[in-house]
């Protein structure tokens, strides 16, 4: 009955995607057999975990015997000690299952033993000893992944015990005799019934526990303050034989601002097989990201001091000290500042070349000379197109700026009020080309890199990542080494 009540359950919690599922998906993982080879041999923590957090009941029994009425008996206390586990195998079951055979799991049980003899003419005869049970199991454990409120579940519930061994020790006497051979009769079979049932549910449990997890973990990844992006389901996660495959929607959620779109041009024949793990990233997603850090004021940068004589000075010329003079009057960089935003919501196209960003730039800078009212000395509109190419090493972002190009729309200069003197423009857009963009990137590149790893992404041992940018998409594709203590410190919390 009650495996009648889970599959129900189950299938009216089910996720119902429409006829093209693909259609709304915005960001793909894919996990292939080595990855899955890898985490594997975390698997030991989590069956360990769930021998040790398993709440055995109370066993009992009693059996008829001739001449001598019943004997009934109880086992408490039931408790695991010595646990090891010789090897674990995990295989792919293409559109069914994720197969983990765990072999020898060598087990102690201890406990307590009560047993009772009500014989002919009224005698009764009761005793308690100390027991202990060795034990040498095989698990099969079959896991389906499914979707469940939109996100990814796993159901551990197909899962099987094997006993190669089932050794009743009592009162720690090792030697074989009546008392011994009598219980473990009685006891063996409803023993590895209890065993299966209660060990079987715990890893369930932690099974959907650790996918509850992993969700939560990339809920966190991608959300910063209130941009955060929807990964719930866009269908149903697909199991191969050579990996396994999650499609999320990836709308950005910001306040009052989301986004829909249907026009995904994601295929599975887009990603390869070689590589631990990949990310696939709409271009959809990284123009909505940015529309949400416009709107929350985010895209916007303050120059001062020596970093702004940094890029007045780039280059000792008779033209440069003679443009600078003009622009600022004599008035110390101490004294001045420069504020450079976005204007309107950057545009970007994902191309083999790079991620493109277009933007209506607004660039502006104030002196404050001493005694005097501030003054706004300079004030320019500018549509900056560049092509970026990003790249991860040594724990870092790295973005390379390349095929800049500057039109001026709007040129505003006390220095020169008709906008007669061309070199200060021309000065400007060399300026801006050889100095302006890297500085901006140069100050994105540590602030993005800073919001991953206060995700936990420095945690992970990342080998030869790839950042491909191709007509419409991104695709991420790495292979990692995982960190231990991540489980350890999650399972340590969980019990």
């Amino acid at each position: 009955t009650f495996g009648i009540l889970l599959v129900l359950i189950q299938a009216s919690a089910a996720c119902e995607f429409g006829p093209f599922p693909y259609s709304v998906t915005g960001i793909v993982c894919r996990m292939t057999k080595p990855a899955a080879l890898l985490l594997n041999q975390e698997t030991a923590q989590v069956i360990q975990a769930a021998f040790r957090n398993a709440k055995f009941p109370n066993i009992t029994g009693e059996r008829s015997m001739r001449l001598f009425g019943k004997v009934a008996y109880w086992l408490t206390n039931i408790q695991v000690n010595d646990l090891s586990i010789e090897q674990s195998e995990v295989e792919l079951k293409e559109n069914d299952a994720i197969h983990i055979t765990i072999k020898n799991v060598s087990a102690v049980f201890k406990g307590t033993l009560t047993y009772g003899y009500a014989g002919a003419w009224f005698l009764k005869l009761f005793h308690s000893v100390d027991f202990e049970i060795e034990s040498s199991i095989d698990l099969q454990i079959n896991i389906k992944l499914m979707c469940q409120k939109d996100q990814v579940t796993a159901d551990a519930s197909d899962c099987y015990l094997s006993f190669h061994k089932l050794t009743l020790h009592l009162q720690g006497d090792k030697e074989p005799g009546w008392l011994k051979q009598l219980f473990t009769d009685f006891i063996s079979f409803t023993l590895k019934l209890v065993l299966k049932s209660e060990v079987c549910s715990e890893i369930n449990f932690l099974a959907q526990v650790l996918a509850n997890f992993v969700h939560d973990l990339a809920a966190n990844f991608v959300q910063d303050e209130d941009i955060r992006l929807d990964i719930s389901l866009a269908s149903d996660p697909l199991i191969k034989a050579n990996y396994l495959e999650s499609h999320h929607k990836g709308f950005v959620l910001y306040k009052n601002y989301s986004d829909v779109f249907n026009d995904s041009v994601f295929s599975p024949s887009l990603l390869t097989e070689s590589r631990m793990l990949y990310f696939w990233l709409s271009e959809h997603i990284l123009n909505s990201l940015a529309s949400a850090a416009f709107l929350d004021k985010r895209l916007e940068l303050t120059i001062t001091g020596e970093k702004l004589q940094a890029l007045f000075e780039m280059e000792n010329t008779e033209v440069q000290q003679k443009a600078v003079q003009m622009i600022f009057q004599g008035t110390s960089y101490n004294d001045s500042v420069a504020k450079v935003w976005s204007l309107t919501q950057p545009q970007i196209s994902v191309q083999p070349e790079g991620t493109v960003v277009k933007s209506l730039v607004g660039v502006e800078i104030n002196i404050f000379p001493p005694g005097e009212e501030p003054l706004v000395v300079l004030y320019m509109e500018k549509e900056i197109t560049v092509t970026i190419q990003a790249f991860y090493a040594e724990k870092n972002l790295i973005l390379h700026p390349s095929d800049s190009r500057i039109e001026f729309k709007v040129f505003k200069c006390t220095a020169d009020p008709k906008g007669n003197d061309l070199s200060i423009r021309n000065f400007l857009q060399t300026m801006i080309s050889v100095v302006g963009i890297p500085e901006v990137i140069s100050r994105i590149e540590p602030a993005l890199t800073a919001l991953m790893n206060s995700k936990g992404l420095h945690l992970f041992e990342i080998r030869n990542p790839e950042i491909i940018t191709r007509k419409g998409y991104v695709i991420v594709q790495l292979d990692f080494s995982f960190p231990n203590h991540l489980l350890l410190d999650f399972l340590e919390k969980r019990l």
